[in-house]
């Protein structure tokens, strides 16, 4: 019992760690990407001369990348802060 309270605890506790300058410019560059990205999407979808089909399947496909990027891109960061921890 007293273990897994004491499991539970450590696993609540948020990391608490700083990046290093180099890190912050990195996601600050990430972060602007991922945007002139969703920009160019968004245009690219409000100009889709295809069928409806074809266009809902594009924006479908837009939005997948889009969230995959900044799953990856979030990883990233989390990962640079715990490695920042451990220094």
């Amino acid at each position: 019992m007293r273990a897994s309270l004491l499991l539970g605890l450590l696993v609540a506790v948020p990391v608490f760690a700083q990046q290093s300058t180099g890190e912050k410019v990195k996601d600050a560059t990430n972060d602007g990407v991922r945007a002139v990205k969703k920009g160019t999407n968004r245009v690219k979808e409000t100009l889709c001369t295809g069928t409806k089909a074809q266009c809902a399947g594009k924006k479908m496909q837009n939005r997948a990348t889009e969230t995959k990027d900044d799953l990856h891109d979030k990883a990233v960061e989390v990962k640079d802060k715990v490695d920042a921890d451990g220094k």
